[in-house]
């Protein structure tokens, strides 16, 4: 007898009794002889597969709508895994779901639900798994347009999603469906602990336990609670709030939907009012090309700067703008915006008061944040919404309306916070020192931008003209793991400058390097310490951190050249919103012109440890190329069909020449 076979098979007689046939559904189909004559096969066997799942056969002629998310793990029907889900932002989407679904049925019209389950930065942070982070934005984005289209007969679609990667994907296939109603339900954020560290700072116990910041217990007791709710996106303004922000600004979810805490019920009832939305555009015919235009673009870009969003917003934003076939933002837009909106939001990470997500809700979200645009004269208020309204008139709403009161009633309850201290007017924001939030530092180590968030940096060590200074000898790093090694045993030290190479779209699918931002943020010499790389930074990256530097190394960017030693100079204007980026020689003594730094540079060979990773996956190295051929990160790492067509016509034309 085999005790593995027997271990695994079991033995089970009743088990045996197969079923052969069945009687079937019971009823009739709702068919016509317009439709048997008519009617593709496909929409006639889909009535059977309808009915076949169990649907009322009498139930069946309502308008059919389509659901798609996130959704990932199992829960069982108390709420506790059965098995878990990638991170808690996607652990709760199915009770939205299932609220929207019931809304439309109830409403006579037939719901389909499909699922795009997406991976946790945080997670990833520090592995080879962030190999796939940003890639696989654009493969969810491909699975979503090919899964809405192969349900020719929905009428709608309404995507629920929360996190980094998840809801710009959901986002950006949604805004394909030009001559579709598509609407975003955002799936909110979980509380931060009543005592505790948010899920921001948590991820650095390693880091500061390495440097005796923190000891073993400390360490266990605040991990174990950060994630204080079991579902929604992290506490912090990263990339999953921000994309929340994002969402409603474009005028692709509800009013006040963005930031809300995921389980409850205020959370529950918005996707039962999105699915009346959705059912609203489809009778009204109001589809996706009505909603996203080049001024709702626009008006995206102002309240990202007003909130002080993620930098990741700058690749998902114009890859939005590219499925929409809208003016793609180039860096200029990003900076004119950026000089002109103030921000006047005051969450995690940027502060400075480090309110959680869940405050920024309670007062008022992202119409408050707006009604404050407004008077600035900053919003294109004639774009249309969800809703079926301008802008300008669901503003007027949201400015006399009981839910605005009451909300923020709760939050003055519930945690003894003015929301005046949290969303702010232009003056009160100037007068507690916000400053804009991006920078695009140039310079002979970045010809073609890079980005900090400026705001961020801790202003101890901003000089008084609110410049931010800091020359000194850089440490070149060709992995993360080499460089979070050294910042764990004492490799890095105050004044050090930091070059993380090699990091980008071609090394690693531009990771995240979360890892070390966040380190340098929580260690006490941190703020004393540069970093620069080709990679990017999670959103609720701080510090004096320098990302998206272009050309990236592995094309031949300069800032592939510099050896350990070299000096480099950061300049910083916090205030102007202008920087450079400069490698000024290798004599501390005898600094270089950036002109004659620059030559030398160019007649440098890249670093001899530069390469791609070697655990770099084949359908990332793909992605790379794909992105690259189609303009790279400044125009968002989209698939430009026309562009890659092009390019590889070129090369195959090419090569039978060289034949």
């Amino acid at each position: 007898m085999n005790k593995h076979l027997e271990y695994i098979i079991g033995s089970n007689e009743d088990l045996y009794e197969v079923q052969t046939n069945a009687a079937g559904p019971e009823g009739s189909l709702p068919l016509t002889p317009e439709m048997l004559l008519h009617s593709p096969s496909g929409d006639l066997f889909g009535l059977s597969q309808n009915v076949g799942m169990g649907w009322n056969p009498s139930e069946l002629n309502g308008k059919q709508f389509l659901l798609l998310s996130t959704q990932g793990g199992m829960r069982g029907e108390d709420g506790k895994p059965i098995a878990l889900g990638y991170h808690t932002g996607h652990w709760e989407v199915g009770l939205l779901m299932k609220a929207a679904a019931e809304e439309i049925k109830a409403k006579g019209g037939v719901p389909f639900a499909g699922y795009v389950s997406d991976p946790c930065d945080g997670r990833s942070q520090g592995t080879t798994g962030m190999f796939d982070s940003f890639p696989y934005r654009n493969d969810a984005a491909l699975v979503y347009r090919r899964l809405i289209r192969s349900l020719p007969t929905r009428k709608a679609v309404i995507g629920i999603a929360t996190c980094d990667k998840g809801l710009p994907a959901t986002m950006i296939a949604l805004a394909a469906m030009h001559d579709l109603p598509t609407i975003i339900v955002p799936g909110g954020v979980t509380l931060p602990p009543t005592s505790g560290e948010d899920a921001g700072k948590v991820q650095t116990i390693g880091a500061r336990y390495a440097n005796d910041e923190l000891t073993l217990e400390e360490a266990a007791d605040l991990g174990c609670r950060a994630c204080a709710t079991p579902g929604g996106g992290c506490q912090f303004l990263g990339t999953a709030a921000t994309s929340q922000v994002v969402a409603e600004a474009l005028g692709m979810s509800l009013p006040h939907s963005a930031l809300a805490p995921s389980g409850q019920p205020i959370w529950e009832e918005m996707a039962r009012q999105s699915a009346r939305a959705a059912i609203t555009m489809e009778k009204l015919k109001l589809t996706t090309k009505d909603i996203i235009t080049d001024d709702s673009i626009y008006n995206a870009m102002v309240v990202h700067a007003a909130f002080g969003g993620s930098t990741n917003l700058l690749l998902h934003i114009p890859a939005i703008a590219h499925a929409a076939k809208c003016r793609i933002p180039t860096v200029e837009d990003w900076n004119q915006i950026n000089r002109k909106v103030p921000r006047i939001v005051s969450v995690l990470p940027n502060g400075p008061e480090h309110h959680p997500t869940v405050r920024a809700f309670l007062a008022g979200g992202v119409p408050e944040v707006m009604l404050h645009l407004r008077k600035l004269g900053l919003l294109k208020e004639n774009v249309l919404t969800v809703t079926g309204e301008t802008l300008g008139s669901v503003l007027d709403w949201w400015e006399t309306s009981e839910r605005r009161k009451a909300i923020k009633q709760r939050l003055i309850d519930a945690d003894g916070i003015q929301p005046e201290d949290v969303i702010m007017s232009p003056e009160q924001a100037k007068a507690r020192g916000l400053t804009s939030t991006f920078t695009f530092p140039v310079g002979n180590l970045a010809p073609e931008g890079s980005v900090i968030k400026s705001t961020s940096i801790d202003p101890s060590v901003v000089d008084e003209d609110g410049v931010y200074r800091h020359t000194g000898k850089v440490k070149v790093f060709t992995t993360e793991k080499a460089a979070i090694n050294a910042i764990k045993t004492g490799g890095i030290e105050k004044g050090d400058i930091m070059a993380v190479i090699g990091r980008g779209p071609s090394g690693t699918g531009m990771e995240e390097t979360y890892q070390l931002t966040s380190a340098l943020k929580h260690l006490s010499y941190g703020k004393y310490v540069s970093l620069i790389t080709d990679a990017r930074f999670s959103g609720v990256s701080t510090g004096a951190c320098i990302g998206h530097i272009g050309p990236e190394a592995l094309a031949d960017g300069p800032i592939g050249k510099l050896r350990d030693g070299d000096i480099v100079e950061i300049i910083v204007d916090r205030n102007e919103l202008n920087g450079s980026l400069n490698f000024i020689g290798a004599d501390p003594d005898a600094p270089l012109s950036y002109e004659e730094a620059e030559k030398v540079l160019a007649a440098r060979d890249s670093h001899p440890d530069l390469a791609p990773d070697a655990d770099l996956p084949d359908d990332t190295r793909l992605w790379a190329a794909l992105q690259a051929a189609s303009g790279g990160t400044w125009k968002g790492s989209v698939y430009d069909v026309d562009r890659i067509i092009e390019t590889l016509e070129a090369g195959k034309e090419a090569l039978k020449n060289r034949k």
